[in-house]
């Protein structure tokens, strides 16, 4: 059994990696398809990212229900290693979560069973946090929308293949929708609910 001081540490340099990784998801945020690099944590359990680790650190606090998808769920020291550096409540319903965080990319459940907000607060919904091969490598993804100037081309290896075909309920949803953030090791790109894939190649 792990104790709290055998979990993995948070940032080395709490309050400046925090700022780094937030101004880093945020300028995804703003350019979608664009791959940023965030202050990867000093540590992480076993099955999370560096990346990963450093959005929860920096954006998971008390107030952020958090769910976990199995292979994060049974990898007992990420919930231990959570509450201990966020405060973040642990859920089992993925339907009032604030993020959700999938450890295996080809197991991620029906978008419908996250929370998609409401038009009157489209901020109550899901963001989900994918974890997937590469950012830099594999199908040619052409995306448009908002803080996208013309189009851009994102290169990733990715799962399940269906990913952006799930995201297009995000059209029809508006102002409610699902934000996805896909993280590989330190590397971050956002796909907000505003984004649209038009096209995919090799």
């Amino acid at each position: 059994m792990t104790t709290v001081a055998e979990l993995p540490a948070g940032f080395a340099d709490k309050v400046l990696s925090a700022q780094t990784t937030f101004r880093s998801v945020m300028d995804a945020m703003a350019r979608p398809g664009s791959v940023q690099r965030v202050a990867a944590a000093s540590g992480a359990p076993a099955n999370m990212m560096r990346g990963t680790a450093a959005i929860a650190l920096t954006l998971f606090d008390h107030d952020t229900a958090v769910w976990l998808d199995p292979l994060m769920s049974e990898t007992s020291d990420i919930a231990k290693w959570l509450k201990f550096h966020t405060s973040a409540p642990v859920i089992t319903d993925s339907s009032v979560c604030s993020f959700a965080v999938i450890g295996d990319a080809r197991a991620l459940p029906a978008l419908d069973r996250f929370a998609f907000g409401t038009n009157d607060y489209p901020d109550r919904s899901t963001t989900v946090i994918l974890q997937v091969e590469s950012l830099t490598r594999g199908d040619a993804f052409e995306l448009r929308g908002p803080g996208i100037d013309g189009a851009a081309v994102l290169r990733a290896t990715l799962q399940p293949a269906d990913l952006f075909e799930r995201l297009a309920i995000n059209a029809t949803l508006f102002p409610r929708g699902i934000d996805v953030v896909l993280v590989h090791d330190d590397e971050v790109v956002a796909v907000p609910r505003t984004t649209r894939v038009v096209a995919k190649g090799d």
